[in-house]
């Protein structure tokens, strides 16, 4: 989605040609040109975007906001018709009570770089909702085997939640610049993480699973990339942490 709204990972490609195209039909309207075959088109539509070099930026923004419109609208219908993908999964970590009123989803990969850059304010938000269940949906995009990096590091995580520390081992991949099996093994083992026990969870089909599940479910629904955020059910426009203090305080009531 990584603003990194939905594409920080995986966004979509804008297409250059057909906004220089729309732009030319947007000089065309202005300068009240009634055919694209007329003499002198492409010199007068030059000189209008020279003198008038907004009108490009307008209609790409324009259009992205369009996508971003559509891509979140097919999220939410595809969540509609796919509500296992946000149902309560005692395999998912969690922190926050089982009952809470409000619940938020992270689908984050540890690789990811704005996921990176908003671990802390986004722990700082856990913090100051203790009230809030905040569900946190380890999903590895950024490889593509299961024996990469991101896949490692995501099973690692939830061998340290089945042993009651993951907090620590998130904050700690969150917090590297770089990973590998060493820098996640050293996380686990830093915090204080049984590796034995670790390994043979991380090895477990069960475990295999669980993550493949959540990349299919995800994929289902049609998420694009990390991070992306649910609140209460609802995906989130953006990754701003102050904008998503605010859906939850409004999800509250």
């Amino acid at each position: 989605m990584t603003e990194s709204p939905p594409p920080a990972a995986g966004g979509k490609p804008r297409s250059d040609r057909l906004l220089s195209m729309a732009a030319l039909g947007v000089a065309a309207v202005a300068l009240g040109v009634a055919g694209w075959s007329q003499m002198g088109f492409d010199s007068r539509v030059r000189a209008y975007l020279m003198a008038n070099p907004t009108v490009l930026e307008e209609v790409m923004q324009a259009r992205q906001q369009a996508e971003y419109a559509n891509l979140f609208q097919r999220i939410t219908e595809g969540v509609a018709a796919n509500p296992q993908l946000l149902a309560a999964d005692p395999r998912d970590p969690a922190v926050g009570p089982e009952d809470a009123s409000v619940v938020v989803h992270q689908f984050f990969d540890y690789r990811c770089p704005y996921c990176k850059v908003l671990a802390e304010p986004y722990l700082a938000l856990i913090e100051r909702h203790p009230n809030v269940r905040f569900v946190f949906k380890e999903w590895p995009i950024l490889d593509g085997p299961q024996d990469g990096i991101s896949h490692y590091a995501a099973r690692a995580a939830l061998a340290a939640d089945a042993q009651g520390r993951y907090l620590p081992v998130h904050q700690a991949l969150m917090a590297a610049d770089s990973l590998d099996q060493a820098t996640v093994d050293q996380a686990l083992a830093q915090a204080g993480v049984d590796m034995a026990a670790a390994r043979a969870f991380m090895e477990a089909e069960t475990t295999r699973r669980h993550v493949q599940e959540l990349q299919a479910a995800a994929a289902t629904v049609g998420l694009q990339g990390t991070p992306t955020f649910f609140v209460d059910g609802r995906v989130s426009e953006t990754n701003d942490p102050a904008a998503l203090e605010q859906a939850i305080v409004a999800a509250k009531g």
